[in-house]
């Protein structure tokens, strides 16, 4: 097969579609049965569109969505002990994303730039635990947790300010960034506020839609390394 990224990504198409309907419609027996395979399918696509393990970059990319499909099977508790460790697992997995996108588009970037890059972080990360309303005993693990989504957002911009090869693929990044961090806000509007059909709907969405952005990414940073 010339193109033997098809076939997983077929597969993954049904079950992103199966888990988007269920969510829809409310069926969270369903939805959450299907979820756990979804970073699984994303990972097998990644890797045949790469053409195999060889690249560093496809490792580090395995080992996030790996822990990330970690990270949905403890979130399928409502309990605080594997919603702890589903948190740790995503964290993880973020740090291996920055290691992957950072690792290339951190590289010579000044004092200044960082000074104003970690202030503009630290402003979004509490202009967002402040909109949700996070409190409590939540507060700083999900002040640390929301300094990582911001960083690897900036992993992906900073190679677009630098001008790196293959705008775009950065831009992806960064997009695909963003998206992850709505989607985990969504996810602390739904523990913090009460959950609903279409705010659960919105988080799959976004959810799939950033690993899938950043999977290309990485895929394509591996090709042109």
């Amino acid at each position: 097969m010339k193109k033997p990224w098809i076939l997983p990504a077929c597969f993954l198409l049904v079950a992103a579609l199966v888990n988007f309907v269920a969510r829809f419609v409310g069926n969270a027996d369903v939805a959450a049965m299907v979820k756990p395979a979804l970073l699984p399918l994303i990972a097998l696509t990644s890797v045949a569109a790469a053409g195999g393990m060889e690249s560093r970059n496809i490792r580090l990319l395995v080992v996030a969505q790996l822990l990330g499909c970690a990270g949905d099977i403890f979130l399928i508790s409502n309990d605080l002990i594997p919603f702890a460790c589903g948190l740790g697992c995503f964290l993880a997995g973020h740090v291996f994303y920055c290691i992957l996108f950072g690792g290339r588009s951190w590289k010579g970037l000044s004092a200044g730039q960082w000074a104003i890059a970690a202030a503009v972080m630290a402003a979004t990360v509490a202009g967002l635990l402040v909109c949700i309303g996070v409190e409590g005993t939540f507060l700083v693990p999900f002040a640390v947790y929301g300094s990582m989504l911001t960083l690897l957002i900036f992993s992906g911009f900073a190679g677009v300010i630098r001008g790196l090869k293959e705008p775009s693929t950065w831009w992806m990044i960064t997009l695909g960034g963003i998206l992850f961090t709505l989607s985990d806000s969504l996810i602390a509007v739904q523990t913090f506020h009460g959950d609903s059909v279409f705010l659960g709907f919105l988080v799959m969405v976004t959810y799939v839609a950033a690993q899938c952005l950043l999977a290309i990414g990485a895929v394509n940073l591996s090709e042109n390394r």
